[in-house]
């Protein structure tokens, strides 16, 4: 079962997140992406970051517990945000 697995990139060894989608091409339905949603923004409240589409082809392995990956490009919205909140 590939949902729910962890996605590591072996170049950067960080946790990229989980698989939570998987995108087929519709003319040979071959796999063409990992989709891992994007991080919810204040409780789901403020929306969603950009979700993170990975190539087929830049997945190394699938294993028991982890997907590992051949990209280091996570983009900059997938690290922490800080924000802030006016309440006047």
């Amino acid at each position: 079962m590939l949902s729910q697995k962890d996605v590591i990139s072996v170049v950067t060894g960080q946790n990229i997140g989980r698989v939570d989608d998987i995108e087929f091409c519709r003319d040979d339905a071959r796999v063409q992406h990992l989709i891992i949603f994007g991080r919810p923004k204040f409780f789901g409240l403020l929306g969603r970051e950009e979700d993170v589409r990975i190539p087929w082809d830049g997945v190394v392995t699938i294993g028991k517990d982890a997907v590992l990956v051949n990209s280091c490009e996570v983009k900059e919205s997938r690290k922490k945000q800080k924000f802030s909140i006016n309440f006047e």
